[in-house]
């Protein structure tokens, strides 16, 4: 059945997205709006194959409109996709090569996200915090993943560096958001059938100390880390 799962998956996806990329290409030529509505309507897709193929979202709690510093916790692809439906038309911070690959690249770019290139040190640090700046400033939310990379389920490693300059750069509370995709999802493509869980916890305020904010915001995302109901 899991082999079923992911050929369907991946056979069906991979083609499917390489077609939203064309529709966003001719969406951007009318701007910025219409191309939004294409990659929602991606996200809103692959949400329905998900469901297709046995894998449920459940959603506690919700993303407040307006700028705000989404903290995500990060351990597959599945939350990449889910998080820009449960968020209000996002900015996203993502690794630079992912800007970068044909005709996705382009389309992320114009979307909205904020590429970084982690061996580029403080140049990468201050292009993040211009472009977050340029996000809060017509009202659009930041999602970072403050861990810094996918993780397996049960790994709760300290917050990157980056999360704290953004946070104390942009004067922006913080929605920190757990969720446990691993327990059902490998690397790129999904093994068992079951409901991810998202809980989206309440804003943590503005212009605290670093060690308050990382320590506040490494409980958050991690509550789902014993178990689904570890936070009921």
């Amino acid at each position: 059945m899991r082999l079923f799962r992911q050929g369907t998956y991946a056979l069906i996806f991979y083609p499917a997205t390489f077609m939203f990329v064309i529709g966003c290409f001719a969406a951007g030529l009318f701007g910025s709006k219409p191309l939004r509505a294409v990659v929602h309507a991606w996200t809103d897709f692959h949400h329905a194959l998900v469901r297709m193929l046995g894998i449920f979202t459940e959603v506690r709690g919700s993303i407040p409109s307006g700028a705000f510093l989404i903290a995500v916790k990060h351990q597959s692809m599945f939350e990449t996709l889910e998080i820009v439906r449960i968020a209000n038309t996002p900015v996203i911070v993502l690794k630079r090569e992912l800007s970068q690959l044909p005709g996705f690249g382009w389309a992320t770019r114009r979307y909205g996200v904020i590429p970084v290139d982690r061996s580029a040190g403080a140049k990468a640090l201050r292009e993040m915090l211009l472009l977050g700046k340029e996000a809060a400033a017509i009202g659009r939310p930041v999602i970072i993943y403050p861990e810094g990379t996918r993780v397996r389920p049960g790994e709760t490693p300290p917050l990157q560096a980056g999360f704290a300059g953004l946070y104390k750069a942009l004067g922006l509370p913080v929605v920190p958001v757990a969720m446990d995709s691993g327990r059902l999802w490998g690397r790129n493509l999904p093994r068992n059938a079951g409901t991810v869980h998202f809980v989206v916890g309440e804003p943590i305020p503005a212009e605290l100390k670093r060690e308050d904010i990382e320590a506040r915001v490494h409980a958050a995302i991690n509550v789902l880390e014993s178990g689904p109901q570890a936070s009921a």
